[in-house]
């Protein structure tokens, strides 16, 4: 019997997708909210979420796509933030213009303006900080 042939390969565990597509459109639903209420633009929502304009124009006017895994954790993501800003601002307004406001831990940036550089790790970065502001992991 040969070396190789005694090697055991556990088979992967199966792991479905955390996020169906049904929880991803009622999130892109929500984020659509989220993007009104932070007064971000049609052209600055394509480019967090990472999709084409003319797709995102369709998804608006309800027509959802497939949701891939990217599009999932951007999503999720953006999900985050919102319950992460509704903890730390009891005031609402307040959070939704957060967003806008220039922030030291930005290097004077404004999250909207790290999230337009259109990276998942973009959206990440904010995410993690305001995490750790409000004491969550």
């Amino acid at each position: 019997m040969s070396v190789l042939s005694q090697i055991i390969v556990a088979p992967k565990p199966f792991s479905p997708d955390p996020i169906t597509d049904e929880e991803a459109g009622a999130m892109f639903r929500a984020a659509l909210n989220l993007f009104r209420l932070w007064e971000v633009t049609d052209d600055q929502a394509a480019i967090i979420l990472d999709l084409p304009r003319r797709t995102f124009a369709r998804w608006k006017a309800g027509e959802i796509g497939r949701i891939g895994r990217d599009g999932k954790a951007r999503l999720s993501n953006l999900m985050g933030i919102h319950k992460a800003l509704r903890i730390i601002f009891k005031e609402p307004a307040r959070g939704y213009g957060w967003i806008k406001a220039p922030n030291a831990a930005f290097s004077g940036r404004s999250a909207l303006d790290v999230m337009l550089h259109g990276e998942l790790t973009d959206l990440m970065r904010v995410r993690h900080y305001l995490d750790a502001e409000r004491g969550g992991w």
